[in-house]
């Protein structure tokens, strides 16, 4: 059987719905077999991921975000968030972008916060006055906001698979960290000015600011407000590397929301722990044939041949650059981040540095697409999720979430052609 036959039949399976990692590791078996490789350099790989002290982030981080997600913590952040910003100019809308970028920071899950503060902040709007249509097309697309924000998990993901590639440069976790605030934080601007000219068009009623709400609502989340400062402070403050801070963080998080607030029984522990590592494990399954299956490319030299076809029609960085956008929108369309990441950072990271591209600013100019791609109309998985949980048709979604879309693209552009909005915290 030749190599296109055994191609052909792979692309059938994963189109037939075959599990990812099934997929990948057939191509990795089928590789070394064809470039007569001992297939345990296949388990060699995996037991090389298993010994990268930061992976031990990734779980700890996971069961943090699933516990704040089955708290009432998205209560007390948008309530928090409202009594502070509503009265400002369109300070609802900027209470909801900051409040879904912070839960999708922490959750690592844009559908999840889509479905976690919907409920809180589509009527909300609504009630405020804000247009249908527009409340709809910011919910939907800040349900993808804060993957840039650390302790964004795609972010560590990123930093994981970057560590395992030999690109002549270190990506630390903690540099990621710092280069996706600014970033992060464009994207709000970006939007929440644009929710202005909503407020402009259609007078927004808001409550004014209350002495006493505020003190209130301080009180009720006096102990969730030292969250990001508490993982913020401790890794740039030296105190915690990112494995300790991730373990930092998930026992606070557990004690502040089973015997603090105790709104999470201890009997509800497991259920917890056993959804948050069924999720970790099928990313930690999907990551050991990955890179496996990134070693035979490399053995294969896939990659330089790869940047020699595509520098045989591009020779400019920034032409490079615009098609590394447009590819990577249409990757966050069709696959899930996770996924994308596994798949394309081994094989786009090495032809990107060939270009010249720092390998952190390329890990935030990935993200920042993806997170566009999210909400891509046909296909994008929020307009699925926000579909579902409002109960609107796709086409209304599309209308919807495409406004949304064009800013957050001009600040992809942003963010891709001004590589210092990244690099500029870390002094590069």
């Amino acid at each position: 059987m030749t190599p296109y036959i055994f191609t052909f039949i792979l692309i059938l399976l994963a189109l037939l719905g075959t599990p990812l990692f099934a997929v990948i590791l057939a191509v990795a078996m089928l590789g070394f077999h064809y470039l007569d490789v001992n297939l345990t350099v296949i388990a060699i790989e995996i037991y090389r991921i298993a010994g990268t002290p930061v992976l031990v982030a990734l779980p700890l981080f996971t069961f943090a975000g699933y516990i704040l997600g089955e708290s009432r913590t998205s209560h007390r952040v948008v309530r928090l968030t409202q009594v502070f910003l509503c009265w400002m100019p369109g300070g609802l809308a900027i209470v909801a972008f900051i409040t879904c970028a912070l839960f999708t920071a922490f959750t690592g899950a844009s559908g999840v916060t889509i479905v976690a503060l919907g409920a809180l902040l589509y009527p909300a709007l609504i009630e405020a006055g804000y247009r249908d249509k527009f409340s709809l097309g910011l919910v939907t697309s800040s349900g993808s906001l804060g993957l840039l924000l650390p302790p964004s998990l795609p972010l560590i993901l990123y930093g994981i698979i970057a560590q395992q590639i030999s690109i002549g440069e270190n990506v630390a976790i903690s540099d990621l960290f710092i280069a996706g605030l600014l970033p992060g934080l464009l994207m709000i601007v970006l939007l929440s000015l644009w929710s202005l000219g909503e407020t402009r068009r259609n007078p927004i009623s808001c409550p004014a600011f209350s002495g006493r709400e505020a003190i209130s609502a301080l009180r009720e989340a006096i102990w969730e407000i030292p969250l990001p400062f508490f993982v913020l402070g401790g890794i740039y403050g030296g105190y915690f590397a990112i494995s300790e801070a991730a373990a930092a963080t998930a026992m606070y998080v557990l004690v502040v929301e089973v015997f603090v607030y105790r709104e999470i029984k201890i009997s509800q522990l497991p259920a917890i722990m056993r959804e948050s590592m069924v999720m970790v494990g099928g990313i930690l399954l999907i990551l050991g044939v990955s890179m496996a299956s990134t070693n035979f490319l490399i053995d294969a030299e896939v990659p330089m041949r790869l940047f020699n076809i595509i520098q045989s029609h591009v020779t400019d960085k920034i032409v490079f650059l615009i098609l590394l956008n447009l590819l990577l929108l249409i990757l966050g369309a069709i696959l899930d981040i996770f996924s994308a990441l596994v798949i394309m950072v081994p094989i786009i990271l090495p032809v990107a540095t060939s270009y010249g591209v720092d390998p952190v600013h390329l890990g935030i100019i990935f993200l920042a697409n993806m997170q566009i791609g999210y909400f891509t109309p046909p296909v994008g998985m929020n307009l699925f999720i926000a579909s579902y949980r409002f109960n609107k048709p796709l086409p209304e979604l599309y209308q919807a979430a495409i406004p949304f879309m064009i800013v957050l693209f001009a600040a992809v552009l942003l963010i891709t052609y001004w590589p210092a909005l990244s690099l500029v915290l870390l002094q590069r």
